[in-house]
Order: C-alpha cells, then sequence, then structure tokens
C-alpha cells in the first residue's frame, strides 16, 4: 500500500469517527447586498485582531483566504510581537483595541481574548460598525450577554460566536435527528458534570513586578483591581475571571444540547442541586419537560447523551455513537465523505474552525444570520452560568428565560449581573 493510499484511508477513517463542516453558502455579487460600503464579491474581508493569546493565534492560522489580516492588538505587547515575527509579517500591531476600531480598512475583527474580556470590545466593534467573531465562552454572567444581543441588533452587525461544532456535518446532522423526533420523545440528557472555579485566594497573592509590555490595567478588564503575580494569568480557574469548566468546555457541550433540543432562543424554567457543593451535580427542567442532568464524571466534553423512547445517541465533537448502533450507522449515510475529505485534516479535525470562519465571513458578504449568531452563543452560556449559580446557592431555582431572570428570588438575581470596574462599565 502506497503512502498516498494510507492517507486517504486515515483521512476517511478520520471522517467516519469525527465531525466535519456545513456546507456553506456561495457568495453574492455586490450589488445583491444593498450594504454600501462592504466588500464585493472578489474583495478580501479586512480582519482586525484583538487578542493574540493561544486560540487566538489558532484563529488567524485558519483564516480563510478571503479574509485578510490588517493589523493586531493585544494588551500584552510582547505576545504580538512574537506572532507577528512567527509569521513574517508587516501589520501595525496596538496596545489599545479602540485604534483597530478606528481603522478604515478593517471591516470585521476576531476577538480571541479572555472571556471576562471579551463583551466590551464586542460592544465598541459593533458600534463601530465592525462585523464580529468572538470566542467562546461569549461571557461572564448573563447581563452582559443579553446586553451584546441587543448591542448586535441594534447595529445590524455579522456576530458569529466561536461554537465551531456548529459547522461541523455530523454535529449538525446528529442535532437534527434529535431535534426532529429521530429518537422519539426525550426521556433525558445526560451531560458531564463540568467542574466550576474557585473563589480567588484571600488574601491574594502577593504583588510581582509587571512584565514589560502588559498593560494589567487593560488585562484585569471589568475584574477588580489586584496587584499584578503571573498566577492570575492562569485565570480560567479563579471565578472572578471564569466560569471554569462549566463554562469553557460546557459552552460546547451545553450549545449541542440547545441545538438539539431545538431551544436556541430560550433556556431551562427550573434547575436544582442534585448533590452538593461547588462542583456538586445539577438537574435542569425545560418547560417541554426534558430534564438534563449534569451527572457524568467522564463522557462526551463536546456533547452529551440523548436517551430517547427509540434509543439512546451519544454526540461528541467529530463523531457520534448509538444504542441501539443502527441508528448512528444510519446517520453516517447522510455525511458526504469525498466533500469532507476535501476539507478536514487529521492533525487539524479536533480543533479546526477554517469552516466555521468561512461561514461568518460568507454571512458578512450576505448579512444573514452565521450559524452561531450571538443570540445562539449568549442562550447557551447561559445555561452554564445558571448551572454554576445553583451550585453556589445550594438550593432549587426557578428561571423565567423570557426576561432572564429569577421570578421573586432577589438573592438569586444579584447573580445575573456582576459589579464592573470604572472604566470598564457596559454601555446604558
Amino acid at each position: 500500500m502506497t503512502k498516498s493510499t494510507q492517507n486517504r484511508m486515515s483521512r476517511r477513517g478520520m471522517i467516519r469517527n469525527t465531525a466535519i463542516g456545513l456546507s456553506l453558502p456561495v457568495i453574492v455579487p455586490r450589488s445583491v447586498l444593498g450594504a454600501e460600503g462592504k466588500p464585493g464579491a472578489n474583495e478580501q474581508i479586512g480582519i482586525g485582531a484583538i487578542g493574540v493569546g493561544g486560540r487566538a493565534s489558532l484563529l488567524l492560522n485558519q483564516l480563510p483566504d478571503d479574509g485578510r489580516i490588517v493589523a493586531l492588538c493585544d494588551c500584552n505587547l510582547p505576545r504580538a510581537e512574537a506572532y507577528k515575527a512567527k509569521r513574517q509579517a508587516d501589520w501595525p500591531i496596538y496596545a489599545e483595541y479602540q485604534k483597530i476600531l478606528e481603522r478604515k480598512d478593517i471591516d470585521a475583527v476576531i476577538i480571541g481574548t479572555g472571556e471576562f474580556q471579551r463583551v466590551l470590545p464586542s460592544i465598541h466593534a459593533c458600534q463601530a460598525g465592525k462585523d464580529v467573531y468572538a470566542e467562546k465562552p461569549l461571557t461572564l454572567y448573563i447581563r452582559e450577554g443579553r446586553v451584546l444581543v441587543d448591542v448586535v441588533r441594534k447595529q445590524k452587525r455579522v456576530f458569529q460566536v466561536g461554537s465551531q461544532q456548529r459547522s461541523m456535518a455530523m454535529n449538525r446532522i446528529a442535532c437534527e435527528f434529535v431535534r426532529s423526533g429521530g429518537l422519539g420523545k426525550i426521556l433525558e440528557v445526560r451531560a458531564v458534570n463540568y467542574t466550576g472555579p474557585e473563589a480567588s485566594p484571600t488574601p491574594p497573592f502577593a504583588e510581582e513586578a509587571v512584565p514589560a509590555g502588559l498593560n494589567w490595567d487593560v488585562w484585569l478588564n471589568q475584574s477588580a483591581f489586584r496587584p499584578y503575580n503571573g498566577q492570575w494569568l492562569g485565570w480560567m480557574r479563579w471565578a472572578d475571571f471564569s466560569g471554569g469548566e462549566m463554562t469553557n468546555w460546557g459552552a460546547h457541550g451545553v450549545d449541542q444540547i440547545q441545538w438539539a433540543l431545538g431551544t436556541d432562543n430560550t433556556g431551562p424554567v427550573d434547575m436544582w442541586p442534585i448533590t452538593e457543593g461547588t462542583n456538586g451535580q445539577v438537574g435542569m427542567r425545560y418547560a417541554n419537560g426534558v430534564e438534563i442532568h449534569f451527572i457524568l464524571e467522564r463522557g462526551p466534553s463536546g456533547g452529551a447523551i440523548f436517551v430517547g423512547e427509540k434509543g439512546k445517541l451519544e454526540v461528541n465533537r467529530n463523531k457520534f455513537a448509538s444504542n441501539p448502533a443502527g441508528i448512528a450507522a444510519e446517520l453516517l449515510k447522510k455525511v458526504d465523505v469525498a466533500e469532507e475529505e476535501r476539507k478536514w485534516s487529521d492533525e487539524l479535525a479536533l480543533w479546526q474552525a477554517k469552516w466555521h470562519l468561512q461561514n461568518w465571513i460568507d454571512c458578512i458578504r450576505t448579512r444573514e444570520k452565521p450559524v452561531a449568531d450571538v443570540e445562539i452563543g449568549h442562550r447557551s452560556i447561559s445555561v452554564c452560568h445558571l448551572a454554576n449559580i445553583t451550585r453556589r446557592l445550594g438550593r432549587k431555582l426557578r428561571w423565567d428565560p423570557a426576561t432572564e431572570t429569577f421570578p421573586q428570588d432577589d438573592e438569586a438575581n444579584t447573580l445575573v449581573s456582576r459589579p464592573r470596574r470604572k472604566g470598564y462599565e457596559l454601555p446604558s
């Protein structure tokens, strides 16, 4: 067997076991767009990068050919300089993202910052007339997500959330199957019991010298000021900056639950602790009676197990499995293997975002909503926030998805929002 034949077989095997990209809309002529000043069908989209860390760099590396990086911004200038050097590019670099938003040659921005740093530049980008690709988790708390959605709608921007499984064919096919009744009535959804964040230490870490080129005030963003210490850079661990794995991997897994249940524009109505503690198991119920149980110690971090009258379907990133096995075998027949071989490689399959970015760029041209629109991203991460709130209060809660409040529960409602540091407030 030749090496090229082995590579083709390897790719084919990857497709049978991993999820793959969506079909993408065609590019239409400028005359159809009705958006004065927008790039035409043969023009590249000018892209500005806000944040050039690890995940952000992966996104920039996978930018489709009809997107063109124009400039970089990072509050840690040496990090941006290192990425620029690695790419052997001549992009200008800014410490303040406002400089990116002032540029007329930038049509859209990719915001790959931490979740506690993400919403304010997203809002300002929309107000500056830029379209946005923002990584997940979209928000640090529920209320800022609603403010963001309102701004996006008011400014008529195209806003894609980095939930790239929405652009993977096997995830789409599996979620459509559940949503259309393929499993019959859904009896239960079993999800990973993602861990939550830890409370910041008291007293805080000892002060250290701020590294050259890092704007510590900008890095802290909305969170309360504290002296610099390198341990804060592991921000995903701490509740001041993150919702922990419940909002990190949970943003992916819960998003698949929302998609499969057809609840992209709403959320659960009841939540309760199953076990005690900040990492306790949580149950939720939707208005139609379907329940989610965050109970799995191991399992599909990028999805969930859907238990229906006709069987079980486990959905994960790039793959699905079923009991009985015939369900998954029939779903696999809907995958266009030849097309997906063209799109995917073994090396990039797990973290691939190119086709999710492509969907965003195509929608910038057509002005349609992308597959992971801001409302979808907001609603999915809100479920994760609700799980952490349930753990924190340790009691049953009632939620109104229409008003995004806890009816007649002042204590719980204080956790829908958070105080923000002066200079980093949300717009009224």
